[in-house]
């Protein structure tokens, strides 16, 4: 099949697509939709604001007050001042009430833009607040079924569609006390010319509930679509070395244009379904004041009510359809907010599945020992990863973990630091099951290095210290010198100092490695969990590294997912994996006299485990176990 030109492109899926396209994968990792309580909840992070919240609905009902009392002062000003032979005095006593109607109208007003605005922007940093702390908290197994950028979108986006909301919602309650207010005053002022006026009111209900379940549906899945496409661009974004690096511009944007499309035509609609109302509420008013006018008029040339009744009904018909005018509007913003809403709560709600007991222990006085009691576990049901995995770690020992990509390794260290619960069996540390011990003091004495260690972005001092306190700067110095970093960080400007970009980008892998060493030395754990680096290193930081990681594992114990057979040989144990059994578990000295599948691999020309092929590997495992 010929790849077409940028230009003549089809919008058709290529293989291996690096742009996620599965539209509701992410939803199937939170609860249920919408349940009705989004709203009662959302008001529970506005309830500590309540003596703020007070002031702005007094604000909004002397606001409501005012408008209702200018249409008034009008009539009186057409019934009374100028009816009554002009009287002057009279007059210019309802034109000062008019101009004290209006200030106090307009100051009220900008009193409740202030308040509500300070509150809204408080709970926005409440409910970011919020979600942030859970997201810390969740387990591992929902950050490895959730894209970053759709929690991105759901941390911004939707936050900020919920601080529009709440700027709309005390506005809401002065529109809905206006329109009260207003209804009240029309039917006393002619309760006929009342009654006709809210004639159109059935047919603007009846719209409205046929209006709004499809108004909900539009605004979720445009929601829903503009995460979509904030994960995409996340991926992208972080790819971007791997998409230039495989020439794979033009066919990520034609998928990321799919998913943008989809967005752009959720958008359309959610816009089309929220403005439908506006036309409706403006051609129902107009039909009002027409009745209003011509009723009205008959009624004032019969001498059934007087003029300044009919210039104050004209005015408040106007009032009248103003705020649900823009109680139309508002209901927009809260469609968008209940689906944000939903979106935002989902997150708060996801569940923890790796928390403390009640009578949880500290891991301080318990030796670094560790046991795998028949451990099974997998990631997702009825697919085990690890399979009756048993075996034991002395205090001090350094055990290396080999196989074939896939076999368990890496499932089986994050085991140790409780990163997932077991299905099967138990786990122990200093005869302990980790079950048994406070999440945090694990933490504490499990120290892992990873085999592309994280640096966050900032100096390189701060990324050493990152997980521990009351740090020295002689101890940061000692343990970069024990790892031989030292020397290069001197050679920098800023020496220790040195700002790091995004990832540690800037540096080496193998100097990254060696931060990341330096770390683990001055958090001084108990246990260190270790994935080897594998990335391609020259000889001479090859040679740093395994001299760092000697300095490293004395005197702690080990789990290291070893690769190269330096750091295999100069372990005290090996456990080879395959298929999430282990195969064999002995020294390398035995395991070589055995003559099983480790043999077999060692044997051959290579210098990691890492560059055997599968086919190989399969081939020999095959022979071993056959004899």
């Amino acid at each position: 099949m010929s790849i077409k030109k940028y230009s003549e492109r089809s919008h058709e899926i290529p293989p291996k697509a690096s742009v996620v396209l599965a539209s509701n994968l992410e939803e199937e990792v939170f609860s249920e939709k919408f349940n009705g309580d989004v709203i009662k909840r959302f008001f529970g992070y506005v309830k500590p604001y309540k003596k703020q919240i007070i002031p702005a609905l007094l604000a909004v009902i002397i606001f409501t007050l005012t408008s209702i009392s200018i249409p008034l002062i009008i009539k009186n000003v057409f019934d009374s001042a100028l009816s009554n032979g002009n009287n002057a005095n009279l007059l210019y006593l309802f034109v000062g009430g008019f101009f004290v109607a209006v200030i106090f109208n307009f100051i009220s007003n900008y009193l409740q833009e202030i308040l509500v605005g300070k509150v809204a922007e408080h709970v926005l940093f409440d409910m970011r607040t919020a979600m942030y702390e859970h997201l810390q908290r969740v387990s591992l197994s929902f950050m490895d079924k959730t894209e970053s950028g759709k929690l991105m979108s759901r941390l911004q986006g939707d936050v900020a569609a919920l601080q529009e909301f709440l700027h709309t919602a005390v506005f809401a309650i002065g529109d809905f006390v206006l329109i009260i207010g207003i209804i009240i005053t029309m039917l006393w002022l002619d309760f006929r010319l009342g009654l006709l006026t809210m004639i159109v009111i059935p047919a603007l209900l009846l719209i409205r509930i046929i209006w709004i379940p499809h108004a909900r549906n539009a605004f979720l899945k445009a929601r829903i679509t503009s995460s979509i496409v904030s994960g995409a661009l996340a991926e992208n974004i972080n790819g971007v070395r791997a998409v230039q690096g495989m020439t794979r511009e033009y066919v990520n944007y034609d998928l990321f244009d799919l998913r943008a499309k989809e967005n752009l035509r959720a958008a359309l609609k959610a816009s089309k379904i929220g403005v439908i109302m506006l036309p409706t509420v403006d051609s129902l008013s107009g039909i009002a004041r027409g009745i209003v006018v011509i009723v009205g008029g008959i009624f004032v040339l019969n001498g059934q009510i007087e003029t300044g009744v009919m210039v104050a009904f004209v005015l408040f018909v106007q009032r009248f359809f103003d705020p649900i005018r823009a109680l139309t509007m508002h209901y927009s913003v809260l469609q968008r907010a209940i689906a944000s809403g939903e979106r935002i709560f989902e997150v708060i709600d996801v569940p923890v599945d790796v928390s403390d007991k009640e009578n949880a222990i500290l891991m301080d006085n318990l030796e670094p020992s560790i046991e795998f009691n028949k451990v099974t576990f997998g990631y997702l049901p009825n697919q085990p990863i690890l399979k009756n995995i048993n075996f034991k770690i002395k205090p001090g020992e350094t055990v290396a973990l080999v196989g074939p990509t896939g076999s368990g390794k890496t499932s089986t260290t994050a085991l140790v630091h409780r990163f997932y619960e077991i299905w099967e069996g138990e786990i122990k540390i200093g005869g302990e099951n980790i079950t048994n011990i406070k999440l945090q003091s694990l933490g504490d004495n499990v120290s892992m290095v990873l085999q592309e260690p994280f640096l966050f972005s900032g100096s390189i001092l701060e990324n050493i210290i990152y997980s521990t306190k009351n740090v020295s700067f002689e101890q940061v110095v000692d343990a970069a010198k024990a790892v031989g970093v030292h020397d290069y960080i001197m050679e920098l400007p800023d020496k220790y100092d040195s700002q790091l970009e995004q990832r540690g980008e800037n540096l080496s892998i193998g100097q990254r490695q060696l931060i990341s060493f330096a770390r683990a030395i001055v958090r001084n754990a108990k246990i260190i969990i270790l994935d080897e680096a594998t990335a391609n290193i020259d000889s001479y930081t090859e040679m740093q590294i395994q001299n760092a990681l000697k300095v490293l594992l004395q005197g702690r114990t080990a789990m290291v997912i070893a690769h190269r057979l330096a750091t295999i040989r100069g372990a005290d144990k090996i456990i080879v994996l395959q298929n999430g059994e282990i195969i064999e578990q002995d020294t390398h000295e035995n395991l070589i006299k055995n003559k099983g599948l480790y043999y077999s691999l060692s044997s051959l020309n290579y210098s990691s485990f890492d560059d055997i092929p599968d086919e190989l590997i399969q081939k020999i495992s095959d022979e071993t176990s056959g004899t």
